[in-house]
């Protein structure tokens, strides 16, 4: 430890304290997989997320008069259990992703007993290690969305008029049938695009994870013969638009990147006219079904992980548990969808 913290600065402007201490090899030291003996800071993206969550966690501790040398391990669980409306603030695995973070800053202020330890060993772990179980379409679900799409260019089209329908309905068959994430959706570039089919019929889109998503790593995924023609129509478009730049999905004909937001809205609002009611109406509902689907059809975990871009085979375990949505018969839906949580900042583990 290159100084000894100043327990008075951590309980005066504890956010402060933490931004400074973060960005040090002291931070690195407290991480129980921690094994290099000089170890090198975290990257400015991985210190941005913890100081969020640290932000978040001092905020609603300096509301209710707590400092770091006061709070305790009931006042830990009373936040990690924080509701609104009969929702839970914290899903369970960023809850314990919270507590982790704490144990981690108590640690290097020197409590004992640690309250975030203390906590952590409280709550029931198996609660903890799980999140409401993963929505995934069904095969007749999915087709009820592919239904439900904007419509694609016909004969009476005039122009290049609707041409943003025409993108939408091209970027979600993609997300749909490649099990591409929104980031990568909207980052995936014209060059990223295969130019020949193979024997199949299917096109390998290559991704690259440059200013796509941060947990994306460089793999190559197939859209299937089925969503082939329509991108490859959208493409011939864009060419006609005389788009500038290399995104296959731009938002205007300046060619500058979508937001998430507006994927978000366009992926919900195929969900309403499929009638399809989920919690999660949007691109994260999407890749869950594409990678069921894969398991369902017999591919290897390892082809999965590599589809997906994952780094880890055992991360393709989670799918196997999915629920399958299905959507009513008469085409209604019950519930309003929620507000899609991909944005919501995790930590790397």
């Amino acid at each position: 430890m290159s100084h000894p913290p100043s327990h008075a600065d951590w309980d005066a402007r504890p956010f402060d304290a933490f931004a400074a201490f973060v960005v040090t090899p002291d931070f690195v030291l407290t991480s129980s997989r921690q094994s290099d003996p000089v170890p090198l800071p975290i990257s400015t993206e991985s210190a941005t997320i913890y100081k969020f969550m640290f932000g978040k966690f001092a905020t609603w501790m300096l509301e209710r008069g707590l400092t770091m040398s006061t709070v305790n391990a009931a006042d830990l669980r009373r936040f990690i259990e924080l509701s609104k409306d009969g929702r839970r603030d914290l899903n369970s695995k960023i809850a314990y992703r919270y507590l982790r973070l704490l144990e981690r800053c108590f640690e290097y202020l020197g409590r004992a007993p640690n309250p975030a330890r203390q906590a952590i060993v409280a709550t029931d772990r198996a609660h903890l290690a799980e999140d409401a179980p993963m929505t995934a379409l069904s095969a007749d679900d999915l087709q009820r969305f592919l239904a439900a799409l904007p419509a694609g260019r016909g004969d009476d089209t005039e122009g290049h008029a609707g041409w943003k329908r025409r993108r939408d309905r091209a970027m979600q068959i993609v997300m749909a049938l490649a099990g591409l994430r929104v980031a990568e959706a909207i980052g995936l570039l014209v060059d990223e695009v295969g130019r020949q089919p193979d024997i199949d019929g299917g096109l390998e889109l290559n991704i690259t994870p440059e200013a796509k998503h941060r947990t994306s790593y460089e793999h190559t995924t197939t859209l299937p013969r089925a969503g082939v023609a329509e991108l490859t129509a959208w493409l011939k478009e864009r060419a006609e638009l005389a788009i500038p730049g290399d995104l296959v999905f731009p938002a205007n004909l300046e060619g500058e990147p979508l937001h998430k937001a507006t994927v978000y809205r366009q992926t919900r609002a195929t969900f309403e006219r499929a009638g399809i009611a989920v919690a999660r109406a949007g691109g994260r509902t999407l890749r869950n079904s594409f990678a069921v689907q894969q398991l369902e059809q017999g591919v290897p975990r390892s082809e999965l992980t590599t589809a997906l871009g994952l780094a880890l085979e055992r991360s393709t375990e989670a799918y196997r548990y999915a629920h399958l949505h299905e959507a009513p018969n008469d085409g209604s839906a019950d519930d309003a969808p929620a507000d899609d949580p991909d944005d919501a900042h995790a930590p790397p583990p």
